[in-house]
């Protein structure tokens, strides 16, 4: 029976796009703000509640996650002055710790940021220490939010100084000596108001100790003036500022700047956003830069700094069929490639020469290799779909790895299986999917099954240890992960084949997975759930709207629902590159319009939803899940229930304490089993 919605009121609004009438009933839920909106997230939120609350074996979910929860996580440390400096967590507080360590001591607490909030809504999103570790300028968030004010503390007695930074986002913290820091400030430094709406006009900074942010230097805004995101460091011995700037999420132009030369003008290398070019490593005037100018998996060239044009460069790594990343630790540079999405990484010397394949267990996803030149002691992490994980300490000389931190997580790996296999889309295009289950699990079709995915701005999808996915995996569930085209897994190429008019190919893919699943009797529509977050929101949303049949249950998290105005939100100006926008031709208009979630739904029996969004989520706008919320509740003609879920005070996803997460994961696995024939077992 079709649960009876809160009243959701519907206008006739409509806008006209070439000509054209589309009409957008619930666009009065775009103002967050109003009285009206407020109480209708508010009713809906209440509505959700109860639905969850009375599900007989939420609860019980809920306690299994926070068991599961509760093991020490730590982070790839690094150094800074005489310390190591690592984050931990206990297992149930809210947000990680920062401690350090040196000698053999014992390690001790750095900066904690469960002390500036009773509700563990205030993280630590960055720390960049000074050359010489003597000083730290740290960002905190407050709910989740990509705004960020930055403080300042002095690492010999931990003390926070009176410089505080505001409108930050999206910015680094390049220290130059310990006078003072370059960073990304969105309109006028230390000009009054809120940090809130479109983040245009960025502007690069420099912020002198004990001075008031008003007074900062302006160094640099782009070649026009209106750049939307402006990225800057300098190289490991302070010699060059590099400075990278871009309108979109994707694509930057790239300068520098000679430190060492008082008022040296600010030199363009590439003077177009339509590529991926940075400079990771320095030897003098030797510059290493990173780029798929011309190389769409990316190679390493090297330039000197006197004329760094790309007419100028010299090939140091060869574009591979691989697509390339790269890490500097020790004065050696780590080429990290991706082989069908796996980790393999190369070292060379700075002269080219290769040193050796980094070992480590296979089929998963390696991070880190980032350390200073004087360094012969590294660090680097190993996961997988299966393994939580894993820290190695890396000797650069010898090239051995010794363990130096493992999860203690409740999961017997060793009982799983995590495979990749390939699927053909529907155009012919070979795909990679991991599956992962229970080994020896009867594949009879009525396996729970959770397919994820997301396929959009170059975002590579790869092996990584979820906690949360146990729940599903010890249900005999299968979870799925493939690495659909718009994604970055195979390179430049592989990413543009989804986007902007090629959108569709995106969708198609994740329906081939599906029904990859469900012809392999890995699972069947009935017992199968799709899921996506942000991008893969959209995914998640856009797919249940072409195929109502191939799933019980969606859950799309934060998701870009109106492809129509996402652009007219603060934070979407920066996907229209990736997207299009109706403004654009009629052709894209038209193609936008097809797949838009919000716009695609008409009455039809639809699987059941739990849209998932936050009250701060600065990044995409919860009016798209509103909107969305409220058309597919309109349009359900089946039994299935809809529901949005709002988490309040928090943004985006990034910084949620742990009870938050915890208990988002404990809604998601409830409704998921609620909604489908198996139901949940308990577990002890």
């Amino acid at each position: 029976m079709t649960p009876l919605y809160p009243e959701t009121r519907k206008t006739g609004d409509v806008h006209i796009y070439h000509g054209r009438e589309v009409a957008d009933p619930y666009n009065w839920l775009e103002d967050m703000d109003s009285p009206e909106t407020c109480q209708w997230a508010e009713e809906q939120n209440r509505f959700t509640r109860d639905y969850l609350d009375r599900i007989p074996f939420r609860e019980a979910i809920n306690r299994r996650l926070e068991t599961l929860w509760n093991y020490e996580r730590y982070s790839v440390p690094f150094t800074a002055g005489a310390y190591l400096y690592f984050y931990r967590n206990n297992g149930h507080e809210a947000q990680s710790v920062l401690y350090r360590q040196t000698g053999g001591r014992e390690p001790e607490i750095f900066f904690d940021p469960n002390d500036l909030s009773d509700d563990g809504i205030v993280s630590l999103t960055a720390i960049e220490f000074s050359g010489d570790g003597s000083l730290a300028a740290f960002q905190l968030s407050e709910a989740g939010s990509d705004w960020q004010k930055v403080f300042v503390i002095r690492s010999s007695d931990r003390q926070i100084l009176a410089d505080v930074l505001t409108k930050v986002k999206f910015s680094r913290m390049a220290w130059r000596g310990n006078q003072g820091f370059y960073y990304t400030c969105y309109g006028e430094a230390g000009a009054e108001g809120a940090s809130s709406g479109t983040p245009l006009n960025a502007r690069l900074y420099y912020h002198r100790l004990g001075t008031l942010q008003k007074e900062d230097e302006l160094v640099f805004e782009g070649r026009d003036g209106n750049r939307r995101f402006i990225n800057a460091y300098l190289t490991a011995d302070e010699s060059f500022l590099v400075i990278g700037t871009a309108m979109s999420a994707t694509g930057n132009d790239l300068y520098i700047q000679n430190l060492k030369e008082p008022d040296s003008d600010i030199v363009c290398v590439v003077d177009h956003l339509n590529s991926r070019t940075s400079i990771v490593h320095n030897d003098g005037s030797l510059l290493y830069l990173h780029t798929n100018i011309n190389a769409p998996n990316f190679t390493i060239v090297t330039a000197e700094a006197a004329d760094p044009s790309p007419g100028r460069w010299r090939v140091f790594l060869p574009e591979a069929e691989c697509v390339l990343q790269v890490s500097v630790s020790g004065g050696m540079l780590f080429a990290h490639y991706l082989e069908n999405a796996v980790s393999k990484v190369l070292q060379y010397r700075p002269d080219g020469s290769f040193v050796r394949e980094v070992a480590f267990p296979k089929g998963g996803t390696v991070s880190g290799f980032w350390s200073k030149a004087i360094d012969n002691k590294t660090y680097y992490t190993f996961s997988s779909y299966t393994c939580a994980p894993v820290i190695f300490a890396y000797d650069v000389v010898t090239g051995e790895s010794s363990l130096y931190k493992f999860s203690q997580v409740r999961f017997d790996e060793k009982r799983y299986e995590s495979k990749q296999v390939f699927y053909t889309s529907c155009d012919g295009c070979r795909i990679p999917m991991t599956v992962i289950y229970r080994k020896g699990l009867v594949m009879n079709g009525r396996n729970p099954a959770l397919l994820y995915g997301y396929g959009g701005f170059g975002t590579n999808m790869l092996p990584e240890f979820d906690v949360s996915n146990i729940i599903l995996l010890e249900q005999d569930g299968v979870y799925a992960v493939p690495n659909i085209r718009g994604g970055g897994e195979y390179g430049r190429n592989w990413h543009e084949a989804g986007m902007r008019m090629n959108k569709q190919t995106v969708f198609d893919d994740f329906i081939a997975a599906a029904e990859y699943l469900i012809n392999n009797k890995y699972t069947s529509a009935a017992y199968m759930a799709i899921a996506g977050t942000s991008n893969g929101g959209l995914l998640a949303g856009a797919v249940m709207a072409q195929r109502p049949d191939i799933c019980k249950v969606v859950f799309p998290a934060c998701g870009v629902m109106d492809m129509l105005r996402y652009h007219k939100f603060p934070a979407g100006v920066a996907w229209t590159k990736e997207y299009g926008t109706a403004d654009d031709s009629k052709e894209m208009f038209e193609c936008l319009l097809k797949y838009s979630p919000y716009h695609s739904l008409k009455p039809a029996a639809y699987p059941a939803a739990l849209i998932m969004t936050a009250d701060h989520d600065d990044r995409v706008a919860p009016a798209h899940s509103f909107k969305f919320t409220a058309q597919l509740q309109e349009c359900q003609l089946g039994a299935a229930p809809v529901f949005v879920r709002i988490e309040k005070n928090a943004g985006h996803g990034s910084g949620r304490s742990t009870e938050q997460l915890i208990k988002e994961q404990a809604d998601k696995w409830a409704f998921f089993f609620a909604n489908i024939p198996a139901g949940y077992s308990l577990v002890f």
